[in-house]
């Protein structure tokens, strides 16, 4: 019942309300990130309308037919799983990839980042959650690669933070634990390999249901779409 009600409150407001609603409850460090994927345009261009920038897409085909049709000014994210073979299509505008779960893909950015000739904004994901679907690589993987020869070699990419989804649970203890995993090896990671990197700060973890807990525990980014544009 209580879903039921909040299903309807959400839809019964516009998308420029919701909108206001959260970003006027975020603090001022805070990035929000509307996820907009499956989401008409016209749904986009309310959210515009009332400054929203920041959009996120899950699907590489759908971002692009997006970009093409709306403001050059909107800063596109793509946030959801990319295929190597994908990344030639976003390389030449995408704002910031959020999912790079994979030497193999970071090598794919590069190579389009050289080839479109601007560095390419990334974070890399963390796989922080207790199901085996989510991808990312362990705390270990990424400190071994970012110590790496292969990773400096990487001169198309800019780096600016890691990205981690939480486990899909109720158990708020659970999910707080792992978004705390998750901003202590941020930490970690800025003090010993990237302390002199001034845009180094992007710490996104927090969607609609976690979203809250995230930002307690240090979140920077936070990717929102239901509680924007309702449900699909």
């Amino acid at each position: 019942m209580i879903l039921s009600i909040l299903y309807y409150n959400i839809r019964a407001m516009t998308v420029s309300e919701n909108l206001l609603r959260i970003k006027k409850d975020l603090p001022s460090n805070v990035t929000l990130v509307a996820v907009s994927k499956t989401h008409p345009i016209s749904a986009i261009s309310e959210a515009l309308e009332v400054g929203q920038l920041d959009f996120g897409e899950n699907k590489v085909q759908e971002l692009v037919q997006k970009q093409q049709q709306l403001s050059p000014h909107i800063r596109w994210h793509m946030i959801g799983h990319l295929q190597s073979n994908k990344v030639k299509y976003i390389a030449p505008f995408v704002h910031l990839i959020h999912g790079v779960d994979s030497p193999k893909l970071l090598e794919v950015i590069q190579k389009e980042g050289v080839r479109c000739n601007r560095k390419i904004n990334c974070l890399l994901q963390v796989h922080i959650a207790t199901e085996s679907s989510k991808f990312g690589f362990s705390g270990d993987e990424l400190i071994e690669y970012l110590s790496s020869n292969q990773y400096k070699t990487m001169t198309h990419i800019n780096l600016q933070g890691l990205m981690g989804m939480a486990t899909f649970t109720n158990d708020h203890e659970h999910v707080k634990t792992e978004f705390n995993y998750l901003k202590q090896l941020f930490d970690q990671l800025k003090r010993a390999l990237f302390s002199e990197k001034s845009d180094f700060t992007i710490l996104s973890m927090g969607m609609s249901d976690d979203y809250d807990i995230a930002i307690a525990q240090g979140s920077s980014m936070v990717r929102i779409g239901s509680s924007i544009f309702g449900h699909r």
